[in-house]
């Protein structure tokens, strides 16, 4: 690849006949020479929302071959809407217009369409291809690396999907100039959670460039982005289906995943709730003796750095935590299991978690 404005990085997600590369950098949306290549046939579905489409969609489209047949969809925008009556909105877009096995989905978006666009493209037909084109920070970092696709079910979160691999991940650093503060904020916590889990010395890197990561510096968020995908990227390559080291990427979202499905998907951020988590984490890891005083104070300096809560919401009990965190996916049989901090830059999955130690977190964690 050749440096667009002096930003760019290739990876790949090394899977055999499944590999496929992620391709980081600056305005890349709109350039012909960046999809096409990975496009299975003649016929291209290109799927967003209300927020990205004014900004990117005919972008997207006038760079496709004009011999295509390109359609597009246009979806509500939120957390809210990752529902399987959208994915079968879909489906019937592509019924509707002919679209056969060699048809290929492009997501245009954050992680919400990433993960729908990508369960529609692993059902349509027993499997169409999909491209990744990743608008959100969070999505660019972490759900649209790895082949998880899905939707949520009012009684937990991403319980409805399937393993599906795309074409090609293609992340235009230049989105980032439009997405809110919040937004941003929330991204930062797959990106912090790289550090926790795999590697303490991006962790210190991410401490001493948090501002400039808040101000989108380019250089300094390309980077940031491609440390988390390579990090992603080997242990997906390693563990594709979430049978061991996968699960690690899990920190802190048992905690998070029941506080976004308490609170009513939307209302609290991803980010945000596995900000929260990830505190919750690391201070059940001190309560544990896994981790130092210093280390759990030093982990929530650096998730409230980013702008993330380290608080509980008011009005969620313990038992309201329980109850949805026994609904996770790494539970095996009755077993609660937990990823935590052994160090930091060094997490384990645990099922050995005492009851009546997490319910006491529970009870006594602030909230706010």
């Amino acid at each position: 690849m050749t440096a667009v404005d002096g930003v760019q990085r290739t990876l790949e997600v090394a899977l055999g006949e499944r590999s496929y590369p992620i391709l980081i950098g600056t305005g890349l949306v709109g350039r012909p020479d960046m999809l096409t290549p990975y496009l299975a046939g003649q016929q291209v579905m290109v799927v967003t929302n209300e927020t990205i489409a004014p900004l990117y969609l005919e972008r997207l489209c006038d760079s496709l071959p004009d011999d295509l047949e390109v359609r597009t969809l246009v979806l509500p925008d939120g957390e809210q809407y990752k529902t399987i009556e959208q994915v079968e909105r879909i489906w019937s877009a592509l019924l509707e217009a002919g679209f056969n096995r060699r048809c290929t989905l492009i997501a245009l978006g954050g992680g919400v369409i990433g993960d729908m666009v990508g369960y529609a493209a692993a059902a349509y037909q027993r499997g169409v291809a999909f491209i990744q084109v990743p608008t959100t920070l969070l999505s660019q970092v972490d759900s649209s690396v790895g082949g998880k696709t899905g939707v949520n079910h009012p009684l937990g979160k991403n319980m409805i999907g399937a393993f599906w691999q795309p074409k090609a991940v293609l992340v235009d650093i230049d989105t980032l100039t439009t997405l809110p503060a919040r937004e941003l904020s929330a991204g930062l916590a797959e990106v912090i959670k790289y550090g926790f889990i795999r590697d303490e010395t991006f962790l210190a890197w991410l401490e001493a460039n948090m501002t400039a990561l808040r101000r989108v510096e380019p250089e300094v968020i390309a980077e940031a982005i491609a440390r988390s995908c390579l990090i992603k990227a080997d242990i997906v390559t390693e563990d594709e289906t979430e049978q061991g080291v996968r699960a690690l990427l899990n920190l802190g979202h048992t905690f998070g995943h029941a506080i976004e499905a308490h609170q009513g998907y939307g209302n609290w951020l991803h980010g945000e709730a596995v900000g929260a988590g990830m505190a919750m984490a690391a201070t059940l890891s001190h309560e544990l003796g896994w981790i130092s005083a210093a280390d759990r104070e030093r982990s929530l300096a650096v998730i409230k750095s980013a702008d993330l809560p380290v608080h509980a919401p008011a009005g969620m009990s313990s038992d309201d935590f329980l109850a949805r965190m026994r609904l996770d996916k790494k539970n095996i049989d009755t077993r609660l299991r937990l990823v935590l901090l052994e160090a930091l830059g060094s997490a384990c999955v645990s099922d050995a978690v005492p009851p009546d130690q997490l319910k006491t977190l529970l009870d006594q964690y602030p909230r706010r």
